[in-house]
């Protein structure tokens, strides 16, 4: 499976090499994405500034 990749990307120029880049880039900014989503506390009401007196 890897040697069957590395041709085709070998046969095809720049695109062969930067499509598998940006779809990592993209599988990983979605789990940072998830994960700061899953472990950070919403923010309420009585977190906003304009709420403080």
């Amino acid at each position: 499976m890897i040697a069957h990749c590395t041709a085709l990307m070998g046969s095809l120029p720049w695109l062969g090499w930067i499509m598998p880049i940006a779809m990592l880039s993209l599988l990983g900014l979605g789990i940072a994405a998830l994960a700061k989503y899953l472990f950070t506390s919403p923010r309420t009401s009585r977190d906003l500034p304009e709420a403080r007196s």
